[in-house]
């Protein structure tokens, strides 16, 4: 089989809908929690894939968070010697950071379901199977790096996904959640809810909407890079 390494940074932000497209795929996954890993060890390691996912601390966090700086030099081995890389939100922004690009908090925090809008590269890549509203939780927001293809935005967030080759890809928005997941979420992030008065009523009533076209599309979605992979 081949082998998957999943990057977490919070248990209840995991691979999610992501897992059974990636069973079916052939992948083993193996999760590893970044905070109390050892990345040395995990470098040495000829992973097929690395998935970088997200949480709520932020990427410029390294003083307090020491195990960042290991993490980036992970992401930054695997972008200098082409290796398959997908970030998701802190992932995609700990992805520009190490292709020397700047992120910064945002000037509007977007959570809850928004609409992508595609650049013509991003129509042309797997990101096309995304026509409904997606699933977006995030306070930061990234340059776009020196020589990377920009995707998609949003309304709020100029710099929704990127790639480098066919081999690195970053997503600011969540394409793995689903309904069910959600639910930890909103417990996980009471502080954000609270500070920016956002109800978990309404954030699941929209679940309710959108989840399963979401789900849906991001099956889709990873099927086709998953076999621009291996293509």
């Amino acid at each position: 089989m081949k082998t998957l390494l999943a990057i977490r940074h919070v248990p209840f932000e995991d691979l999610g809908g992501f897992e059974s497209v990636l069973d079916d795929a052939g992948y083993a996954i193996q999760y590893a929690d970044a905070p109390t890993t050892e990345f040395d060890v995990l470098a040495r390691r000829d992973w097929d894939l690395v998935v970088v996912l997200g949480g709520p601390i932020s990427s410029n966090d390294g003083a307090q968070y020491p195990f960042l700086t290991p993490e980036l030099k992970l992401i930054e081995a695997r972008l200098k010697a082409a290796q398959t890389l997908l970030g998701i939100c802190l992932g995609s922004q700990l992805m520009a950071r190490a292709l020397g690009a700047t992120v910064r908090r945002a000037e509007r925090a977007e959570i809850g379901w928004y609409p992508l809008t595609l650049t013509e590269a991003g129509r042309a890549s797997p990101l096309r199977h995304f026509t409904a509203p997606v699933f977006h939780w995030h306070g930061e927001t990234f340059e776009l790096p020196a020589g990377a293809e920009h995707l998609a935005s949003s309304a709020l967030c100029a710099h929704q996904g990127f790639r480098i080759g066919t081999h690195a890809l970053a997503l600011q928005f969540h394409p793995e959640v689903t309904a069910r997941g959600l639910e930890q979420w909103y417990v996980g992030h009471v502080g954000d809810l609270a500070e920016h008065g956002l109800s978990p009523a309404i954030l699941r009533q929209q679940a309710q909407q959108h989840a399963t076209a979401m789900q849906e599309q991001a099956r889709a979605f990873l099927e086709a890079w998953l076999s621009g992979l291996s293509g």
